[in-house]
């Protein structure tokens, strides 16, 4: 049973583990979550990958096509005061 000692959570760690076999990820869930120290045991699944972060960034070229912008320009737009 408990032996009366009181939990500090502000003291607390976490860790973060990444399993590659889903199968796996299970049976350690199953292990982590019988220990008695574990307060809580969390599941993310990660669904991004490289391939999707390359294709968000090709999906942006050509944004500046035929628009007349130099970094003179976006520095004179950043740094312009107003006249009041």
């Amino acid at each position: 049973m408990y032996n009366n000692h009181r939990i500090n959570y502000k003291n607390m760690q976490q860790l973060i583990i990444q399993v590659a076999d889903k199968e796996k990820a299970e049976m350690l869930l199953k292990i982590i979550s019988a220990l008695d120290f574990v307060k809580s045991v969390e599941v993310v699944e990660d669904n991004n990958n490289i391939a999707d972060s390359e294709q968000d960034f090709f999906d942006l070229a050509g944004i500046w096509e035929n628009r007349d912008i130099s970094t003179q320009s976006i520095r004179q737009e950043a740094w312009r005061t107003e006249n009041k």
